[in-house]
């Protein structure tokens, strides 16, 4: 059903998906999609929760900045798949009405956060950013100007945004900026 969805959102965009089209699409009676999910939105958002679920791998680079800078290159990389974005696009619309497409992007973002302590918490144990640095911080901060871009000023997303970020942010780390 999701490959039908995203087929879908990138042929006429979430305006013009319909329950309808997506069943049709995926070879299936439209009252089975709407016994199962019973909205468009629902749909949606249970497509983000599954494509979602995969983390985004932990890079090891052996410094604070090289891993941040490659943790930003991945996630830029992501923002710019279409099939990707089709989905994320909606769910972050969803999420300022419906309460089941915030939940979804509040656990997304908390994974995507836990996930990547381990890059904090590898940097405070080389000496590469202060004792006490709050990992959850760090990895939000990583991650804001993506996320601006993409949802706020439309500014574009490439590979030096990753890389000025990174060195910003290891700065901030190494300094005690970013303290629990």
């Amino acid at each position: 059903m999701t490959e039908a969805l995203v087929a879908e959102l990138l042929e006429v965009g979430y305006a013009g998906t319909t329950i309808e089209r997506i069943a049709q699409r995926a070879g299936v009676a439209k009252t089975t999609v709407y016994r199962r999910w019973g909205s468009l939105a629902q749909l949606v958002v249970d497509a983000f929760a599954d494509t979602a679920g995969a983390q985004v791998p932990l890079p090891d680079t052996g410094s604070l900045e090289g891993d941040l800078r490659e943790l930003g290159r991945a996630s830029i990389a992501m923002l710019r798949m279409p099939h990707l974005r089709a989905v994320f696009d909606v769910v972050v619309r969803e999420a300022i009405h419906d309460p089941a497409a915030r939940s979804a992007l509040t656990e997304f973002f908390a994974a995507r956060i836990a996930n990547g302590a381990a890059i904090v918490e590898r940097a405070v144990a080389r000496g590469e950013a202060a004792e006490g640095t709050d990992p959850a911080e760090v990895i939000r901060m990583v991650g804001a100007p993506y996320y601006a871009r993409a949802y706020i000023t439309g500014e574009p997303l490439d590979p030096a945004l990753a890389d000025r970020t990174a060195a910003v942010i290891a700065l901030a780390a190494r300094e005690g900026l970013l303290l629990r």
